[in-house]
């Protein structure tokens, strides 16, 4: 069964026309973070300050009718601050528990690599389980839940670098880029970006969000695209500029974001483009670099993601 019928195609279009009024230029990465969405990953969008990765997030946000929080981390941050804490209630005779920001659908996690260890751990447990524990109890999340984290690879300066283990939990990593300079020509006329995000309103609420989250299991994927797909990741474990390749957890992130993807194109199947577009995004920080060298942030962002190229680059594109 086709999952992709009238109501879906319409419901996606209304999504992305939503958010372009906002981001220009800049189509393909709105297409991914929907997939990542849908796909029930979360993103981490790295890029330097000032390119729109916060606005990207709040105007996904506020074109979906559902509950948003945003999280500005701070080296002072506690798990505290974003989970919530138990209050005894003297009247009561008990504790009642007072949810945090992170109780939401759309969390923004505004510069990730500020908070302390201890708080991003707490934030990227709650990403994999979609659940807190305080006080021994154990609390769900709302439903959808998604995390879309900021950081800037380029200050390095009192900020806390995500470990790989703490990377994997991001199904897709994302970098904004400069505009164009057509659609910076219409930023500087129209005064910035705020007017038009102030003005979106929801287009899709809960149940058809997740109605299409439902939808990216149904996609199909022929055996001969899994085998390409397993034939790039292998090709990252024994690669001598990696330490480190892909993990099967990887494996099936990658398979789900190109799942994905293809849905939000209008596709009930899958293609070798919708692996390849995704390939960098969901790979390249699943990898440990070789060489002591390379060094962290931008630089050893730029040399994942062109090792995941030579990669692709190498292997032949099923026909």
């Amino acid at each position: 069964m086709n999952p992709v019928t009238d109501t879906v195609l319409e419901r996606l279009e209304r999504l992305h026309t939503s958010i372009v009024r906002v981001i220009r230029g800049k189509a393909e990465i709105v297409d991914a973070l929907i997939a990542a969405l849908l796909a029930r990953g979360h993103v981490l969008l790295e890029d330097v300050p000032g390119v729109g990765k916060t606005t990207l997030a709040q105007a996904l946000a506020r074109s979906l009718d559902l509950q948003f929080h945003r999280i500005q981390f701070t080296s002072d941050t506690l798990p505290s601050d974003i989970i919530g804490i138990s209050v005894y209630r003297q009247q009561q005779g008990e504790f009642e528990f007072l949810p945090g920001p992170l109780f939401a659908n759309v969390v923004l996690a505004d510069e990730i690599n500020r908070a302390a260890p201890r708080t991003q751990s707490a934030l990227l447990e709650a990403m994999s389980e979609h659940a807190v524990t305080v006080e021994k109890t154990r609390h769900r999340l709302v439903e959808p839940f998604f995390v879309v984290a900021t950081q800037n690879p380029v200050e390095s300066t009192g900020t806390y670098p995500l470990p790989e283990s703490q990377l994997d939990r991001f199904l897709m990593r994302l970098s904004m880029g400069y505009p164009g300079h057509d659609e910076e020509i219409e930023l500087l006329r129209s005064g910035g970006a705020e007017p038009e995000l102030e003005q979106l309103e929801p287009v899709l609420d809960t149940d058809e969000v997740l109605e299409m989250q439902d939808l990216v299991a149904e996609v199909h994927v022929t055996d001969t695209l899994l085998d390409y797909l397993l034939e790039v990741v292998e090709a990252t474990r024994s690669h001598e500029a990696l330490a480190l390749g892909v993990s099967t957890r990887g494996c099936l992130a990658w398979q789900r974001s190109a799942q994905a993807l293809a849905l939000v194109r209008g596709r009930g199947f899958v293609i070798p483009d919708d692996l390849q577009d995704t390939a960098e995004s969901v790979l390249a920080h699943r990898l440990l670099h070789a060489d002591p060298l390379v060094g962290e942030g931008w630089e050893r962002s730029r040399a994942e993601r062109a090792v995941i190229r030579t990669i692709l680059e190498s292997i032949p594109v099923p026909r």
